[in-house]
């Protein structure tokens, strides 16, 4: 039997305001740490948040494991221990991401040890954002359109967060280059719910994420089972992830750049 249990992710300084709630599957009884953390290439604190998955008979509760000794290093010889906040989450002192730059994460707790390892990609320039508007049975609808060229070497992994007026898009927006590499982006994000929907007047804003493949694989992976389990989709199951040592989650190195644009 499957459980699944709920992960708020932490989008490097916006912690509060891009909170989005992922489904993954786990053993009924299994209970397992689960680490997100995050590095941008603009000024820091960044955050790292250990919980637990809960029972299935439990409430969707998910504990802060608040015992962990947390470090981030990278190549460079720099190294930072995270100060404990609140509720599992961790937070940097002094360290700073940059695009080229390989971090390495290590989680201590319980006589467990878990590390992961990511290299923040090299940014490519969010331009602009278009809006897109099309017909569906005589009502007009719209969509963005991020903007940039992909580079020409190939190998570039994109995710985007999409907030319409103050309300998050559930939908893992990710893209690679495999069909469109060195050129300029033409696909639109698409809102993965009849009850969101862009309107005139509305205020849309988008952050682009350059991210490695890891990650670009763990969230195209939950973009895939959204529709899991009875009535559609595959079966559910945990994404692949650039953690090691038994745990769940992902370590992200991107950059970040936000752009706005308002439906007139």
């Amino acid at each position: 039997m499957l459980r699944r249990f709920n992960i708020f992710f932490i989008f490097s300084v916006c912690f509060v305001s891009c909170d989005k709630e992922i489904n993954l599957s786990l053993d009924k009884n299994t209970s397992m740490l689960v680490i997100e953390a995050n590095i941008t290439d603009q000024p820091g604190p960044y955050f790292v948040k250990v919980t637990r998955s809960v029972a299935v008979t439990d409430k969707n509760v998910f504990p802060g494991v608040t015992n962990a000794t947390i470090t981030i290093s990278d190549n460079l010889g720099k190294r930072d221990t995270l100060i404990h906040t609140i509720d599992g989450v961790y937070q940097t002192n002094k360290l700073r991401g940059a695009p080229g730059i390989t971090y390495y994460l290590e989680v201590q707790v319980d006589g467990k040890k878990i590390t992961a390892e990511s290299t923040m990609p090299q940014k490519v320039a969010l331009d602009s954002l278009r809006i897109n508007g099309f017909e569906i049975n005589g009502v007009e609808r719209y969509n963005i359109i991020p903007g940039y060229t992909d580079p020409i070497q190939l190998g570039n992994s994109y995710r985007f967060i999409q907030k319409i007026n103050d309300t998050l898009d559930q939908t893992f927006h990710v893209f690679n280059d495999n069909l469109n590499n060195g050129k300029v982006n033409q696909r639109p994000l698409r809102i993965g719910t009849d009850q969101l929907e862009i309107k005139l007047k509305d205020t849309i804003s988008v952050e682009m994420q350059c991210v490695t493949r890891d990650t670009y694989l763990y969230y195209y992976t939950l973009n895939q089972q959204s529709s899991a389990g009875p009535g559609g989709g595959t079966t559910p199951s945990n994404p692949p992830s650039n953690i090691q040592g038994g745990a769940l989650g992902v370590f992200s190195a991107h950059t970040k750049q936000v752009k706005i644009v308002r439906v007139n």
